[in-house]
């Protein structure tokens, strides 16, 4: 049987993921977190084969739950299941230490597919991803790939218009530090302010999905 943990903040996400996965005999779903700190507390004090993620929840959340995750359990297998695009995030959520990513759009039977594969310690990951993973392709060549995690994470919670008390608190961040990320980030991509990242970000594909 494998053991899942299902986190996304969104209760309704995840009754209809607990839908999807009940469908498979030998799938259970062990555990479930609405925020990245309930996450991490879970696997600290229980055992899980695969912890299902969504990339965007409150608290510690995003690369930075994945690299915790990994400190915390090196054997636990992390599938992240985001409405972000994979060219947005896939090449650097598996670098953090996820063994796949699917966008919520995918289909039931492949994220039961994924699950099985990613158990059983493969990776799920589309070609195009793979080929941004090995440096390929034309985002690759991007500014914004030179942007280190952190960095990248920040920028995403700016274009989504979160002040930078926010991100601080989100990101588990003094603003001090939120102020120098944002200042490194704007210096490395060559632009004057927010609304230039903004722009950027709508032009490079960078913004939220849902919004």
């Amino acid at each position: 049987m494998i053991r899942v943990l299902l986190a996304d903040d969104h209760g309704l996400v995840r009754e209809g993921l607990r839908g999807i996965l009940a469908k498979g005999a030998d799938i259970e779903v062990a555990a479930e977190a609405g925020n990245g700190d309930e996450v991490l507390a879970l696997v600290k004090a229980r055992d899980f084969d695969l912890a299902l993620l969504d990339l965007s929840m409150p608290g510690l959340s995003g690369l930075a739950l994945i690299k915790r995750l990994k400190v915390e359990r090196p054997k636990l297998r992390i599938l992240v299941l985001s409405m972000h695009g994979e060219s947005q995030y896939a090449a650097r959520a598996l670098k953090a230490g996820a063994s796949g990513y699917l966008t919520k759009d995918s289909a039931a039977a492949q994220l039961l597919g994924a699950i099985r594969k990613i158990a059983a310690g493969g990776v799920q990951i589309s070609e195009a991803a793979a080929a941004q993973l090995i440096g390929a392709g034309g985002a690759a060549d991007a500014p914004h790939a030179a942007l280190s995690d952190r960095e990248y994470e920040v920028l995403r919670q700016i274009v989504a218009g979160r002040s930078v008390t926010e991100i601080a608190d989100a990101l588990h961040l003094s603003v001090k530090t939120v102020s120098t990320h944002k200042a490194r980030i704007l210096e490395k991509l060559g632009l004057g302010g927010t609304a230039d990242l903004v722009r950027y970000a709508l032009e490079h594909g960078l913004t939220d999905e849902r919004a």
